[in-house]
């Protein structure tokens, strides 16, 4: 803790957050490698799924450490959500230069996560805008539709695999355009307060 009372920046949830996103150009560069001009490679997929894992994993951990703790940082709180947005938007992005998500899904997604993050930073001058049970659904269902569309199971289980990731990409999406409007409207009618701002 610094000397004049406050949470120094300098602690393990914030180095998480920083992991979280130096592990990104190791995802993404896995899975490209995985798919490539035709030339799918197992080994590269699996090591792109744990990179992923790994790296959602530590956005929880990085949170419980931080509450439990009394660790909660400025840093943490603007860090910790955009991590997440590079993290799933490079999951996205990538998975539609490969072919395997349809572009116009990554697009709306993107518009989305980075429209309302970009409001809630500029916000920040006068609110911290709460964080919504809707919102966390939707962290979940992104997460489940990307771990699963890159799992490279379908070879062996069938093709219903890829469906239950396509249901998910749907349902994520619903989702997230739902609670993006939502966080438009509660700009212009919450109160201020503070609060997490945890997406």
């Amino acid at each position: 803790m610094a000397a004049n009372g406050q949470v120094s920046s300098w602690n393990l949830p914030n180095a998480l957050t920083t992991l979280r996103i130096l592990l990104i150009p190791f995802f993404i560069w896995a899975l490209w490698e995985s798919g490539t001009f035709g030339q799918d490679s197992m080994a590269a997929r699996w090591i792109a799924v744990a990179i992923f894992a790994v790296a959602m994993y530590t956005d929880k951990l990085d949170g419980d450490i931080a509450r439990a703790r009394g660790l909660v940082t400025n840093f943490g709180k603007i860090a910790d959500p955009i991590a997440d947005k590079f993290l799933t938007g490079a999951a996205w992005i990538t998975m539609s230069l490969l072919g395997e998500i349809w572009w116009w899904i990554t697009i709306v997604i993107l518009l989305r996560e980075w429209g309302i993050t970009v409001m809630r930073l500029i916000m920040l001058r006068t609110r911290v805008m709460p964080a919504s049970r809707g919102g966390k659904i939707k962290t979940v269902l992104q997460t489940a539709a990307i771990l699963v569309l890159l799992l490279p199971l379908a070879t062996f289980v069938g093709q219903w695999w890829l469906w239950c990731g396509w249901i998910l990409v749907i349902l994520a999406l619903i989702v997230t355009i739902i609670t993006g409007l939502d966080y438009v409207i509660k700009a212009f009618r919450a109160p201020k307060e503070q609060s997490s701002v945890d997406e």
